[in-house]
């Protein structure tokens, strides 16, 4: 059966476009496509779409509060639809906060509106489909759970990674990350146009100052590094007396991205290995799961998300299955893991 999807797009322009990236795919059929979000309202529940795009500027309701309808009322995976502008990237950041699956840049950097996208959006599509979104996340993180003692001390870092859902999951985690915490670093799979809205945004909703990672900065206390995306891997290394300092380095993909969670965590195995801590969260695919079997190998204390408060278990799942998590948790409760239990012990 091929994956059913749903163009919203106030622009017959860009439904249009859209429509056309994906008309020659064989897996993929646009079952219909709405301007605005009453008409995508009505034609959801007729059609029941496997996967929905959506613009963000629409008429009306506009495309960020549809969205938080369609999550509470008829979970759907989603793909947001933005444009090249500033305000239009943070709506993005957003967007992914609120349960967006993935986003997807319209236009090029420079603007222009290509016929093709080299495949882009059908891989997101396909991507999206393997989603299975449950209403009310995060229900069972209530139920009581048994988990490993950690270290007492603090680590001198955390790294952590994450894809499908990450956004949304980062921001519920670092929220719980206190304006002191150790230095830490983030690979999140995500286009790189968005990411520096991500970064404020994430910014704006924990204590602890998240900025986006450059190449030879000292990691310091209190922030939270965001690896930038594009073309670069983020890595850690040793700086001397000044402690640890962060890298971008050109590469092929690795597990199949770049950034990989994988070079990240490879890299904070060899540079700290006891004097760090990994935290594997939601995503397709195994990227970070080898990285944190050498965490755990060097010492590390390591950590993966339980399928429960998963939107996609496949990375935390395959770290699982190679005996690299230390601890297996609700989302909600790892903050409360990482920072508490130091605390008591």
């Amino acid at each position: 059966m091929p994956i059913r999807v749903l163009i919203v797009d106030d622009s017959a322009l860009m439904r249009k476009l859209l429509q056309g990236r994906l008309a020659s795919e064989g897996d993929i059929e646009v079952v219909g496509c709405a301007c605005d979000a009453q008409e995508a309202r009505a034609l959801m529940k007729a059609l029941d779409p496997d996967v929905v795009t959506l613009d963000i500027e629409m008429p009306g309701m506009d495309g960020l509060s549809f969205l938080q309808k369609i999550m509470e009322l008829r979970p759907t995976p989603v793909i947001i639809v933005s444009g090249s502008t500033q305000e239009g990237n943070s709506t993005t950041a957003q967007a992914l906060q609120f349960g967006a699956v993935s986003c997807y840049a319209k236009s090029d950097r420079h603007g222009s509106l290509p016929l093709e996208d080299g495949g882009k959006l059908a891989d997101l599509v396909r991507e999206a489909a393997k989603v299975t979104l449950k209403p009310q996340r995060g229900a069972a993180d209530r139920s009581p759970i048994e988990a490993p003692a950690r270290p007492g001390s603090p680590p001198e870092l955390i790294a952590i990674g994450s894809s499908t859902g990450g956004v949304e999951a980062l921001r519920t985690l670092l929220a719980g990350f206190p304006a002191d915490c150790p230095p830490t670093v983030i690979v999140q799979h995500v286009n790189a146009r968005f990411a520096p809205a991500i970064a404020q945004s994430l910014d704006a909703a924990c204590e602890a100052r998240v900025v986006l990672a450059q190449s030879d900065t000292i990691i310091e206390p209190g922030h939270v590094y965001f690896a930038p995306g594009g073309d670069r891997h983020l890595l850690v290394a040793p700086a001397g007396s000044k402690g640890f300092r962060t890298i971008l380095r050109a590469g092929d993909p690795v597990s199949g991205h770049r950034p990989s969670v994988d070079v990240l965590f490879a890299s904070v195995a060899e540079t700290l290995g006891t004097k760090a801590m990994g935290v594997l969260l939601t995503g397709m695919g195994q990227d970070g799961a080898q990285g944190l079997a050498k965490m755990a190998a060097r010492g590390s204390f390591t950590i993966a998300q339980d399928e429960a408060s998963c939107v996609v278990f496949g990375m935390p799942r395959a770290a699982i299955e190679l005996g690299a998590a230390s601890a297996v948790l609700p989302l909600t409760r790892i903050a409360n893991y990482l920072f508490v239990q130091a605390e008591c012990a």
